[in-house]
């Protein structure tokens, strides 16, 4: 057993908390290492011709890597493995950064020792793991893209240019999504019809492309490479077989309920999306003022407090004790982010129209991101006036006469209540996850985040896959985007699914359950609780799908019988590290 050890600083993240030279010269006398050394940054170019080096000068046949989180560089380190000619499952990452340097900063000696034990645990554990084999499934060249909207069209006429047949389905008759109910679109402002019809167009025309409208997906079953789904089409059902499937089933409008700044009760209370088909219709007339109200319905999760008791006795403090009276708005915790570019988009549009028409947005923040600050200061230049109030008290809106409401609102920068008049007025609503997103979810076993919206695998290293391999998220399926974002998160999930199709074979990981069939008795508990439904009872034996099979072990724990146990993490690898940690002199460490 050749075992090399290579330390990382990790800049000043480690190596300014632990003695990282120390570790290392600690490193050289445990058990089975041939060789050890420390690197600036193991996860660079050089750290890792570091490592590719040391393997080939020094016949090392394991790999210890003491650095970060295994979450985001253990691949990376693996493939590093692997193109020196090793096994990747010979390799074992230590983190003693999250759970070293970063909790213990305030004791750098304790941090050190602690580091040992960490490595140590490690070496020994490395000393037992064996070369592993990951199971390979044919990929059908084929895939199923969940959502006709501007996301879903692009991901199918991104990956049907490639040559791969697509399936595209959308529950509504007719293509086009939520993009369909807009007038223009920002920053261009370019006419969403146009833009719509252009791509409904080249996708119907599309020879790769199967088009069922007024579809829904029934049952999915299987796995990366070989999904068997089961489509309700207006005839009845239709079964296909695909290698993947894009998620672009898109979202849905926040509609105030009945009562909320009025709406439902006035007609002069409308929507943005309401607002959107009056200008497209050119029904809005020439109105004297427009105002427009933000965040109704976003962002209600947070109770701000209040010290009543410190405040003097002004028309002030009797505004901010209304406000501990008033009740909660109801609505969703998030910020919809693309409101307030709406908003000021529509602002524009009514501006250029009728200029002297008078606008106002009332905001409680306003969030203008990326380029759109100019955007911004257009609608400023244009005269669009920008009224900051208190969120927790909210504007009170009465009826003047058929055409005209008053707007009492609080200016915050003026300090005091204010009364506008206004022909209209404009709630601006989010987006917010579909009634079908739950169900989808559950079909397709992804997580689903606490702002509803479907959850990626990793918000920065995975962020449109799903995690189930072979299943890709696109547009607002994972929280609300604006047309172009839609458009480019089609185009990254297409490029995820067509870049595994085109290898036409997937690798699975390894570490996956097995089964002892001697012990096994059949009672089905593994098939019941497996969350990836990779156990079937067949014969009276638990049998597993490895490509399903995600290594989380719950089968394994909870076994009556103990005849499961797990690829890559044996009882006795586990147990090599708690007796490195508990009993370090019994394992030859010093």
């Amino acid at each position: 057993m050749r075992i090399g050890v290579f330390i990382c600083h990790c800049g000043v993240n480690i190596g300014g908390v632990v003695n990282v030279p120390e570790v290392t010269e600690y490193a050289k006398t445990l058990p089975y290492v041939v060789h050890a050394e420390h690197n600036l940054y193991t996860c660079s170019e050089a750290g890792l011709a570091a490592i590719n080096e040391a393997i080939k000068k020094h016949d090392l046949n394991r790999i210890v890597v003491a650095a970060c989180t295994p979450r985001t560089h253990e691949p990376l380190f693996r493939l590093a493995c692997k193109g020196a000619g090793l096994n990747p499952y010979i390799f074992e990452m230590a983190n003693i950064r999250e759970h070293c340097s970063w909790v213990h900063s305030y004791d750098p000696k304790g941090a050190t020792e602690k580091a040992k034990d960490i490595i140590r645990m490690a070496v020994f554990r490395a000393a037992l793991l064996e070369p592993q084999v990951e199971p390979e499934v044919e990929v059908k060249g084929s895939s199923l893209v969940i959502g006709a909207g501007v996301a879903g069209m692009t991901a199918a006429l991104t990956l049907a240019n490639q040559g791969f047949k697509v399936y595209l389905i959308e529950k509504e008759a007719e293509l086009g999504g939520m993009t369909r109910k807009l007038f223009k679109i920002y920053p261009t402002l370019a006419d969403s019809t146009e833009v719509v019809n252009t791509l409904i167009e080249v996708v119907r025309l599309h020879p790769n492309i199967e088009i069922l409208t007024s579809t829904t997906l029934k049952e999915v079953s299987g796995y990366v490479g070989n999904f068997n789904v089961i489509l309700t089409v207006p005839e009845g059902e239709r079964k296909i077989s695909v290698g993947t499937i894009i998620v672009a089933s898109g979202s849905s409008i926040y509609i105030p309920p009945k009562g909320l700044y009025q709406y439902g009760i006035y007609n002069r209370v409308i929507t943005q999306v309401e607002l959107d088909k009056m200008l497209r219709d050119d029904t809005i007339g020439r109105p004297e003022r427009v105002i427009m109200i933000q965040c109704v319905g976003a962002r209600k999760g947070e109770i701000r407090h209040y010290d009543l008791a410190a405040l003097p006795k002004s028309p002030t403090a009797e505004l901010l004790r209304r406000i501990l009276k008033a009740r909660k708005e109801e609505g969703w915790p998030y910020c919809s982010r693309i409101c307030c570019m709406n908003s000021i988009k529509n602002a524009i549009l009514i501006k250029e129209r009728s200029p002297k028409t008078d606008v106002v947005i009332l905001f409680g923040d306003l969030r203008v991101y990326k380029e759109y600050e100019d955007f911004y200061r257009k609608a400023r230049d244009l005269e669009v006036r920008f009224i900051r109030y208190i969120e927790e008290v909210p504007a009170e809106i009465m009826k003047v006469n058929e055409e005209k409401l008053n707007v009492m609102v609080y200016d915050a920068l003026a300090g005091c209540e204010v009364t506008l008049t206004a022909d209209w007025v404009v709630l601006s609503t989010p987006l917010i996850p579909t009634k079908d997103m739950v169900m989808l979810a559950r079909m397709l076993k992804i997580p689903i985040g606490t702002d509803g919206f479907l959850m990626e695998a990793h918000l920065k290293m995975r962020p449109v896959d799903a995690s189930v391999d072979g299943i890709f998220l696109a547009g607002t399926v994972t929280g609300p985007k604006d047309v172009p974002e839609s458009i480019i998160s089609g185009k990254a999930a297409a490029a995820r699914a067509a870049t595994l199709m085109m290898r036409k074979k997937v690798s699975a990981e390894a570490i996956t359950a097995v089964v002892d069939r001697d012990l096994c008795i059949g009672c089905g508990l593994c098939e019941e609780i497996c969350p990836y439904g990779a156990h079937r009872i067949e014969e009276g034996k638990s049998q597993v799908i490895e490509i399903l099979c995600r290594g989380c072990g719950s089968c394994a724990a909870e076994c009556p019988r103990r005849a499961i146990s797990m690829r890559h993490y044996g009882d006795h690898q586990v147990m090599a590290q708690l007796k490195a940690l508990l009993r370090p002199a019994l394992t030859g460490a010093s």
